[in-house]
């Protein structure tokens, strides 16, 4: 391929820019829909009578038109290139210096310049367009045919300001860009990581269910004092780790499909599934006295293995920051369109300015003994949002009371 041949295949059009293959893409892109530059261009051509202007990118090798205005049928549009020798903008970028001219018929560097002569150029002005760090971009371009006067102070004050704000604009935009392909990314790996937080959470119900069934049969067998001593507090901690698997599953589930997901019932047995995990939380915490006081005297509409699990968590809660011999209590009461759940233990207040934080992901109390993941109270909130509900928290007299309320859902 001779030298012609080459050049002539680098040469890159409007067609180029509308298939998305430009090499010049993202600038092009940057330019071509923004108001701003349009804005601009169209006050150069107001202000100084010429009938063209162009911000182009200019590098060692290429004069691309990113954006134009033409009343003079140039016939360049985004994406257009030139050979870069037959314009004035190499000069420009050799070396950050603008060139100006009224008219070459009368201007002594100009007159009778082939560039202007190849393209029926009369009135240039070419303004270079830097980055705040100095670095070059390209020129802001304005032509016309016929004489305009173009180098007066004040229209050359205008059209360096012009060249200033582009350079800003650009910046602006390629940070943004930045930004938002930064934020794009992290959502595709907080994505992945949620996945294999769900498939981990998953597998490792299995070995829990088979570590579970081994000690309910161990129950079973004669043992020692001392088997008898280990064996609950084996059990405690397997339900204590089966309760963060299911808590981590729901999170990540609800994160993968855009929120907890719940079945309510019209007549839904709340009263037996939260008898039963006071039950479980009881026998797991024996050193702790918990009371409970249900009182659902109609049907309750609510999807009753859901609002358990918020109240196993909020029990968790209770026991872990509760003060040593003091009782925990569960109470429950159902109005004619809403039903409430409190759990309440004596303990250290929750600081006021931690309070509106507790329900966010990964958020620990300033009391928390090493133990869990933050994302107890989460699930809770969660779980009462699906309902169309809320959860508030009350400290008062040393007592802190976490109140599960939800209304009754229609079926």
């Amino acid at each position: 391929m001779n030298d012609l041949a080459e050049r002539q295949a680098t040469i890159q059009d409007h067609a180029a820019f509308l298939e998305g293959t430009h090499k010049f893409q993202n600038d092009i892109e940057m330019l071509a829909d923004s108001a701003l530059i349009g804005t601009i261009l169209e006050t150069v051509m107001l202000a100084t009578n010429m009938r063209f202007a162009a911000v182009a990118r200019v590098t060692d090798d290429h004069w691309v038109a990113c954006r134009t205005v033409d009343e003079v049928n140039f016939g360049l549009r985004p994406g257009d290139e030139i050979e870069i020798e037959s314009t004035f903008c190499q000069y420009v970028r050799d070396t950050s210096t603008k060139v100006v001219f009224n008219d070459t018929a009368t201007d002594d560097a100009y007159r009778d310049h082939p560039i202007a002569a190849k393209f029926g150029i009369v009135s240039y002005a070419s303004i270079p367009i830097l980055r705040s760090n100095g670095t070059f971009f390209g020129t802001l371009c304005a032509i016309d045919p016929e004489p305009r006067d173009v180098q007066q102070p004040r229209s050359i004050a205008m059209l360096e300001m012009f060249a200033n704000i582009i350079g800003q604009s650009l910046e602006a935009e390629e940070r943004l860009e930045a930004q938002e392909d930064m934020v794009a990314h992290e959502r595709k790996l907080s994505r992945i990581q949620e996945e294999f937080v769900a498939v981990l959470g998953h597998d490792l119900r299995n070995p829990i269910a088979a570590l579970d069934v081994g000690f309910r049969h161990l129950s079973n067998e004669p043992m020692t004092e001392k088997a008898q001593t280990i064996l609950p507090m084996m059990r405690s901690s397997l339900r204590r780790m089966n309760d963060l698997i299911e808590n981590i599953m729901l999170h990540a589930k609800a994160r993968l499909g855009g929120g907890i997901r719940i079945t309510a019932l019209p007549n839904a047995p709340l009263a037996e599934a939260v008898t039963q995990v006071v039950e479980e939380a009881r026998a797991a915490n024996p050193k702790h006295e918990i009371t409970l006081d249900l009182n659902f005297d109609r049907p309750v509409s609510c999807d009753a293995p859901r609002v358990a699990q918020a109240i196993s968590n909020l029990l968790s809660n209770a026991v872990r920051y509760s003060a040593p011999n003091t009782p925990i209590s569960v109470h429950g009461l159902a109005t004619e369109d809403a039903i409430e759940i409190s759990v309440a233990n004596n303990g250290p207040e929750v600081p006021e300015d931690l309070r509106q934080d507790l329900f966010n992901p990964f958020q620990r109390g300033v009391h928390a003994a090493g133990e869990g993941l933050g994302l107890g109270l989460y699930i809770v909130s969660s779980i009462a949002t699906a309902h169309n509900g809320r959860v508030e928290v009350i400290c008062e007299r040393d007592v802190t009371t976490f109140s599960f309320k939800i209304p009754l859902l229609s079926t």
